[in-house]
Order: C-alpha cells, then structure tokens, then sequence
C-alpha cells in the first residue's frame, strides 16, 4: 500500500503513473544495470529513459548507460559487452545531501574544529 501511495502522489521515488502508462504502451525493455535500474527505449523512436530502482538521481546511472542514455553509443551495454577498464574507479553516486557527503574541516556540519590559522595571514586593516 505505501509502494502504491508514494507512486501515485510523489515523481522522485521510482516512477509516476504517466511514466508507468507511457512504459507499458511505447517501451521496450532493454536492460538492468548492476543498482537496480531500468532502462527503456521507444519503440521506433529515439527516446530512452530509465525507472529508477529507488530516489530518482542522475548521478546513480554508471558510466556505460550514461553513454547510451545520452545518445553517445547506439548499443547498450548488455550488448554491447561493455566492461569497464581497470584504471576506472568503481562508480559512485554523488553524495550531496546526505549523511555520507563529504565534509572537510572547519564544516558547520562536523564537530570537528577549524584549524587555527597559523602565522600566514595577516587582516587588513585600513591605513597598512
């Protein structure tokens, strides 16, 4: 029942009624992604989406889809066989705003104090 209420009232947690209806009528399913995620093309057409698997952000599509998705590449990585080098960094999403941002020292939001300001700086003042 909360699936339902939050699909009906709210757009930032998975998916909408008109993106549902819009899927089940003109989607084709092209493949899942190692998060969760859904993605979609139109048939006979060029659009592509993705139906999160939870809160929508951008920044939770990994790289290879982030190339289809944005028209870069015409296959997606299911066949395309995408794998990522080893130089690459596993990806992440971006942080921001939540509990696990990062903030440096001297943040209002850690308790950690900022440093003391060493002999390097000098205020202004007028007439100097």
């Amino acid at each position: 029942m909360k699936h339902l209420l939050l699909t009906f009232f709210t757009w930032w947690n998975s998916e909408t009624w008109g993106t549902r209806f819009f899927t089940w009528k003109k989607g084709e399913f092209v493949g899942t992604d190692e998060t969760g995620n859904k993605y979609y093309t139109e048939r006979g057409g060029k659009r592509r989406w993705v139906i999160y698997k939870h809160m929508a952000e951008a920044s939770q599509i990994p790289p290879g889809w982030h190339g289809w998705m944005h028209h870069r590449t015409d296959t997606p990585p299911t066949q395309s066989g995408y794998v990522a080098h080893e130089w690459e960094v596993p990806h992440s999403p971006n942080l921001t705003g939540t509990p696990n941002a990062y903030r440096p020292k001297g943040s209002i939001l850690t308790p950690e104090n900022r440093p003391e300001v060493t002999g390097d700086y000098h205020a202004w003042t007028p007439g100097e």
